[in-house]
């Protein structure tokens, strides 16, 4: 049996496994490289060298950091003062929770930014007292969304980048996805939020900012921005 079937058959095992989680899912994907280790398809030596990869490493210890900032009550707290700057409003909640998604997933990993901020958020949710199941979902596409912002983002951004540099060509610059990254996003966060099709604005401490104005306008500490929607015929 060549390697190819093999791997293949293995891989259809784990796929089984996954779906159906008869055992974790830790423990599925550890036995389908080990199993492929065993039948000689890779070297032995080389099964689990790819945890000791950096992406690897800083997925696992933003998990931990995660798992920390809820058992320490810090998420509560990062919660309770969200509320009290936008208002226990779930739209209100929605479109900052995606903005701060965004933002942070532009310059982490977002699969880190999403373990770090599921806490947050559903400490965000019981301070507000609102289903937090309506949350993640924004959280999880806000995060996709930044994440193409910079080289650091996303695996795949990072994943190409260091395939270009093997093949001995110039790789990604850590902006150089912004230029469509960063129209996409803010697109995408104004579909989200339900903004098409209305005339927004922004406002910063309390008066609208002209649209001439956006790129000379300088923000002091203690600015409040917030995008605002025209309603009727004001």
């Amino acid at each position: 049996m060549s390697p190819a079937v093999t791997t293949l058959i293995v891989l259809g095992f784990v796929a089984f496994f996954f779906i159906t989680e008869l055992v974790p899912l830790a423990i599925t994907a550890l036995a389908g490289a080990i199993v492929l280790g065993l039948l000689g398809v890779i070297p032995v030596n080389t099964v689990f060298s790819g945890l000791s990869n950096s992406t690897v490493v800083l997925f696992a210890a933003m998990f931990v950091i995660g798992a920390s900032m809820f058992h320490t009550g810090l998420a509560q707290k990062m919660g309770q003062g969200v509320v009290k700057l936008s208002g226990k409003s779930e739209n209100g909640l929605m479109a900052g929770i995606m903005i701060a998604a965004a933002a942070l997933s532009s310059v982490t990993s977002n699969t880190g930014t999403t373990a770090c901020l599921i806490p947050v958020i559903l400490g965000i949710c019981q301070a507000a007292k609102i289903p937090a199941s309506r949350q993640m979902m924004p959280l999880a596409f806000a995060a996709g969304l930044g994440g193409i912002i910079t080289l650091v983002g996303t695996p795949p951004n990072i994943i190409a980048a260091g395939a270009l540099k093997a093949a001995g060509l110039r790789p990604f610059g850590f902006f150089e996805f912004a230029w469509i990254g960063v129209p996409l996003t803010v697109a995408g966060l104004i579909e989200q939020l339900g903004y098409t099709g209305k005339r927004i604005a922004v406002e910063r401490n309390g008066e609208i900012v002209p649209k001439s104005q956006h790129g000379s306008t300088a923000l002091a500490a203690g600015d409040q921005l917030e995008i605002v929607v025209a309603v009727g015929g004001g």
